[in-house]
C-alpha cells in the first residue's frame, strides 16, 4: 500500500469549492496529501491517505510527515523528502509489506508547490498503488529469464520475433545459420528463409500455427539448410510475440533420400534392384515397340560363388560383387541398364540393339573383363560368370517373359561347362517335369520331417548378455546335403506347401526351446519368420495358442518375425492378429525392417516390440556414412517409439562400437556366433 510524504503549506479553499474539493480528493483512487515546508505539517489529506496511515481527515492535519507516517517509514523516504525541499520534482517507487504479510508496491509522486518568486511553499503528495503492473512486469521478467536461461542450454535453435521482426536468438540459432545476434536482431526473419519457402512460413506465421513444418533456411555462408519449424505465440501485456524452434533435420533428410534409394536400389552394390530393374526394362520395351527397335536382356551368374563366401567370409563375397558391378558399369554404354537381382545374379539391359552379333560381341566382352584378376583382402582371386541372352522381340514380348528366357539360357550356359554365353533357344526352360520332381521332393520332406532348425543368438549390447534366438529353416535335400531356405520357401509357397512348413517350424522351435529351460540352460526368447502367405492364409493366433499348450513354453519365450509386405496389407485383419497375440503375451518384431517400400506409418499402428536393421544397411558401416546415418535414424526412431532395436548381420568388432555408441539394443551375427543346429547351441549354451 502506499507510503506517505510531505506536502508545502497551500491555502485552504472555503465554501462550496472547499466540499467540491473534498469530495473530488476523496473519490479518486490516488492517495493524496500536502505538506507546508515549513515545519513538515499536514494542511490537506484525502480520506484514502489519512485512513492508510490510521487517522481521519481531521486528525492528521497539523502532524509533521513523521508523526503522520511513523519513524520507519520517515527514515525510508527521507532522501526523498530533501530532494523535494529543494524544489525537485521527486517520483520513485517503493515496496509496502501490509500487516497481513501482502507485498504491494506504490509509485510516490512529491510534486514542489512554488511561489512566483520560485520559492517553495510546500509539497503536494500523489501516491498511486501499481501493484498489478509490478507484478505483471515482474512475472515477465521472471519468464524471460527462465526462457534465456532454457534458450542457452538446450541444443535447439531458438528466436524470438514480433510481427516478423527478430528481438532475440539463442547461441544454437548463432551455430547453426552462422549469423551472430547483432547481425539479425532487428531483421525480418523471413529474410533468412529460402525463397522458395518464404510465402509457406508467412502464411504459417500469419494464421498463428503451432504445429510442425519444414522449410530451408540460408546459412551465413550460402548453402541451405534443411529445417523443421515449430512457432508459438506467447501473450504479454502490450503485444504478444512469437518463439521459434527450428531444429536442423539434415541428418534426416539424408537418410529419407537413403531409404529412397534403397527402395529402388541394391544396397551393397548401388545397382538398381528387381523392382526398379522390371521399371527400367518395361520403358526401354515401350520405346523400342514405338521405333520398331529391338533390345536384349543379358542375365549373369557368377560360377562357383558360393565357394569365395565360404572360404574367405562374406566381407569378401561382398567385395568381390562391388568389383563386378563396377566391371559390368565399365564394359556397356552409359544408355544400357546393369542391375543386381540379388546374391552373384546380375542382369545388363542392353537398348537400341541392331544386331544380334552386337549382343554377342558386348556378352564376350563381359567375358573378358570378368575372367581378370579381381583383388579381395590382397587376396587374387579369378572367377568366370555364366551368362544367358535373350532378345526382343524374338524372345519376348515383355520384360518378365524376357527375364525368364535369359534365366533359363543362363542355366543352359552353367549346363554347357560354365563361363560361357547362350542366347535363349526353345527347350530352354525348366521342364514341367523337372518342377514336378521338385515338389515330389519337397513333398516327402514335409512328410517324412525331412527339415532341421539352426538357431542364431542374439546379443544384448548393453551387458554382453544372451536375449535371444533366431530359428532358421533348412532342408535335408536327399541328394544336395542341407538346403538354405531361399532355394525352397519362395517355390513352397507358389505350390502351397508353405502351411505344414510353417507349422513344424513353429511346433519346433517351441519344443526345443522348452526342452533347453527344462534343462536349465536358458530363459530367453526364440524367434520364428511368418511369411506374408503365411500370415494371411492361417489362424495364426489360434495356431500359436494351441503350440504353447502343446509343448507347454511360456508365451513370453516366443516372438514372431513378419516382413514389412506383412504390414501394409490387410491391414484390419493383420491389427486384429497382432492384437491377439499381444493379448497372448507373444512378442512381435519386423524383420529386414527398412527394405521395403513402406510408409513407417504401420510403427505407431501396430504394437510392435522390435524391429531388426536389415544386414544391407549394417554390413558396410562404420566406413559408409549414408549407412551410419540410416542406421542412427532407425535406432532413433525405435528409441522414440520405445521399441527395441536388433542389428543382423554384425560381423566385425568396429561395427559393435558403432551400434553400441548408437544405442542399439540387440546385435545378431557371426561376431556373436553362426547359426547352430540344436546340438550345436546346447554346447554352446553350457559353455555360456
Amino acid at each position: 500500500m502506499p507510503d506517505s510524504s510531505f506536502a508545502a503549506k497551500a491555502p485552504r479553499p472555503g465554501g462550496s469549492s472547499d466540499s467540491l474539493l473534498r469530495l473530488i480528493a476523496d473519490s479518486v483512487p490516488a492517495l493524496m496529501a500536502y505538506y507546508d515546508v515549513a515545519h513538515l505539517r499536514c494542511q490537506f489529506a484525502n480520506q484514502g491517505y489519512a485512513a492508510y496511515n490510521g487517522h481521519t481527515t481531521e486528525s492528521i492535519l497539523g502532524l509533521t510527515v513523521q508523526e503522520a507516517i511513523g519513524d520507519k517509514a520517515w527514515r525510508a523516504i527521507e532522501p526523498h523528502v530533501a530532494k523535494s525541499l529543494r524544489g525537485e520534482h521527486v517520483k520513485y517507487t517503493r515496496e509496502q509489506t501490509l500487516p497481513n504479510g501482502e507485498a504491494r508496491m506504490i509509485e510516490v509522486n512529491l510534486i514542489p508547490h512554488v511561489d512566483d518568486l520560485q520559492r517553495t511553499l510546500g509539497s503536494f503528495v500523489l501516491i498511486t498503488d501499481i501493484t498489478e503492473r509490478w507484478r505483471a512486469e515482474n512475472t515477465v521478467r521472471q519468464s524471460e529469464e527462465r526462457m534465456r536461461k532454457f534458450t542457452e542450454a538446450t541444443d535447439e535453435a531458438i528466436v524470438f520475433h514480433r510481427d516478423g521482426v527478430i528481438t532475440d536468438s539463442n547461441e544454437a540459432m548463432h551455430r547453426l545459420s552462422g549469423y551472430r545476434l547483432d547481425e539479425t536482431q532487428g531483421q525480418s526473419i523471413f529474410n533468412f528463409i529460402s525463397a522458395e519457402w518464404r510465402a509457406v512460413a508467412l502464411e504459417y506465421t500469419r494464421t498463428g500455427r503451432e504445429d510442425p513444418y519444414e522449410v530451408t533456411i540460408r546459412h551465413k555462408d550460402g548453402h541451405t539448410i534443411p529445417v523443421e519449424v515449430v512457432g508459438k505465440t506467447m501473450p504479454q501485456q502490450h503485444a504478444d510475440y512469437r518463439i521459434v524452434v527450428v531444429r536442423d533435420i539434415t541428418a534426416r533428410k539424408q537418410a529419407q533420400e537413403r531409404e529412397a534409394f534403397i527402395a529402388l536400389h541394391d544396397s551393397l552394390t548401388h545397382l538398381p534392384n528387381r523392382h526398379f530393374l522390371m521399371e527400367q526394362l518395361s520403358q526401354v520395351l515401350s520405346l523400342a515397340r514405338r521405333r520398331h527397335g529391338r533390345a536384349a536382356v543379358l542375365f549373369i551368374n557368377l560360377d562357383h560363388f558360393k565357394t569365395v563366401n565360404d572360404s574367405l567370409g562374406h566381407q569378401a563375397g561382398d567385395q568381390l560383387l562391388r568389383n563386378v558391378a563396377e566391371r559390368l558399369r565399365l564394359g556397356v554404354r552409359d544408355a544400357d541398364v546393369v542391375a543386381r537381382l540379388g546374391g552373384d545374379e546380375f542382369v545388363v539391359v542392353l537398348t537400341d540393339v541392331q544386331h544380334q552379333d552386337d549382343v554377342a560381341m558386348v556378352a564376350d566382352k563381359l567375358l573378358h573383363i570378368m575372367h581378370g584378376v579381381f583383388t579381395v583382402d590382397t587376396q587374387p582371386l579369378t572367377i568366370s560368370p555364366s551368362i544367358g541372352i535373350s532378345l526382343f522381340p524374338e524372345h519376348g514380348a515383355t520384360a518378365d517373359t524376357l527375364l525368364r528366357s535369359a534365366d533359363a539360357a543362363m542355366h543352359y550356359a552353367k549346363d554347357s561347362g560354365r563361363g560361357n554365353r547362350q542366347f535363349y533357344a526353345p527347350g530352354m526352360d525348366p521342364s514341367a517335369i523337372d518342377v514336378l520332381q521338385h515338389e515330389r521332393l519337397l513333398r516327402e520332406a514335409i512328410a517324412h520331417h525331412q527339415f532341421v532348425l539352426h538357431y542364431q543368438p542374439q546379443m544384448s549390447l548393453a551387458d554382453g548378455s544372451l536375449q535371444g534366438f533366431e530359428a532358421l529353416v533348412r532342408w535335408q535335400h536327399p541328394q544336395r546335403g542341407l538346403v538354405g531356405p531361399d532355394e525352397f520357401i519362395h517355390f513352397s509357397e507358389s505350390r502351397g506347401l508353405i502351411t505344414p512348413i510353417g507349422r513344424w517350424v513353429m511346433r519346433e522351435a517351441c519344443r526345443q526351446l522348452k526342452a533347453w529351460q527344462d534343462q536349465g540352460l536358458t530363459m530367453v526368447p526364440v524367434a520364428v519368420n511368418f511369411s506374408a502367405l503365411e500370415f494371411r492364409q492361417r489362424d495364426v493366433a489360434a495356431e500359436i495358442a494351441a503350440v504353447l499348450n502343446e509343448t507347454g513354453l511360456a508365451p513370453q519365450y516366443l516372438e514372431i518375425e513378419l516382413t514389412e509386405s506383412v504390414l501394409m496389407h490387410q491391414t484390419g485383419p493383420v491389427l486384429n492378429t497382432l492384437n491377439a497375440l499381444k493379448a497372448l503375451g507373444v512378442g512381435i518384431s519386423v524383420d529386414d525392417f527398412g527394405t521395403g517400400y513402406s510408409s513407417l506409418a504401420y510403427l505407431k499402428r501396430y504394437p510392435i516390440d522390435k524391429i531388426k536393421i536389415d544386414r544391407s544397411f549394417v554390413i558396410e558401416t562404420p566406413d559408409n556414412t549414408d549407412d551410419v546415418a540410416i542406421v542412427t535414424a532407425m535406432i532413433q526412431m525405435g528409441h522414440s517409439l520405445q521399441i527395441q532395436t536388433v542389428a543382423e548381420g554384425v560381423e566385425t568388432q568396429a561395427q559393435v562400437d558403432l551400434l553400441a555408441a548408437l544405442g542399439c539394443d540387440l546385435i545378431q551375427g557371426f561376431v556373436v556366433s553362426p547359426p547352430m543346429d540344436a546340438q550345436a547351441v546346447g554346447l554352446w549354451l553350457h559353455k555360456k
